[in-house]
């Protein structure tokens, strides 16, 4: 059963269309890269999916997945670069949601930070304040977050931007081997095409319409990946 089915879904900004024909879903373990431009409705779908902003017209629907179920790692702004906390602090917070009526966090909650800071080998960063950190350090403490929201469903919005090429590497290992690992399904927003079909199952292209939704292996053989990464290529 997909856990994620768009239906014809378009969204609006004071009346005006900036996104439409979006027809796709994803299934447990798929990792789906969200290609296009600047402007072309990225964003926007996030925004859709995390609940955020309402379509305009057709359904966002959920199969066996919650709405509470899903992990989110944004852009990060200067104020999140700059928040004063400890990283043990940050990653704990991705329970949050998973809390019900629940005022304090329990002991499963705290375990679930700790393996997952564990994992992403930030472990020995649990008391350094996360203002301080790098920016490769600060995406794993977001990536740790974010994996203790959900087991199923990961949204990443350009999560590699500003990172130096090691960092950058490294991030999308992390994230392919919580995908293959955990069957952990991947949205990820992101510029770099060439990544793109490196790492991803399946590409959804925006032009502020769908361009194109497949695998990876047909998009390397569209006319978009032709003229966008060159045809063909592995």
């Amino acid at each position: 059963m997909a856990q994620l089915i768009c239906k014809d879904v378009s969204f609006a900004y004071d009346g005006e269309t900036v996104l439409s024909d979006i027809n796709f879903s994803i299934d447990a373990g798929s990792y789906l890269c969200v290609v296009g431009e600047n402007g072309s409705g990225k964003t926007t779908l996030i925004k859709g999916i995390l609940g955020l902003k309402a379509p305009s017209g057709g359904k966002i629907e959920f199969g066996d997945l919650k709405p509470s179920e899903i992990g989110y790692l944004p852009q990060q702004t200067r104020i999140q670069r700059d928040f004063p906390a400890s990283v043990y602090e940050v990653v704990l917070s991705g329970r949050l949601n998973s809390m019900g009526k629940r005022l304090f966090y329990n002991a499963a909650d705290k375990k679930i930070a700790q393996d997952n800071m564990e994992r992403l080998g930030i472990e020995e960063l649990k008391n350094r304040c996360y203002m301080e950190l790098s920016g490769g350090q600060q995406q794993r403490v977001l990536l740790a977050r974010a994996m203790c929201a959900t087991k199923k469903l990961l949204l990443l919005d350009e999560p590699v931007t500003g990172l130096d090429p090691v960092a950058t590497n490294e991030m999308y290992n992390l994230i392919k081997l919580i995908n293959l690992c955990d069957n952990t399904s991947v949205i990820m927003i992101s510029h770099d095409i060439h990544a793109a079909v490196r790492y991803a199952t399946h590409i959804l292209h925006l032009g502020h319409k769908q361009l194109f939704f497949g695998t990876a292996a047909e998009y390397r053989q569209s006319d978009l990946a032709r003229r966008f990464v060159g045809g063909g290529r592995g």
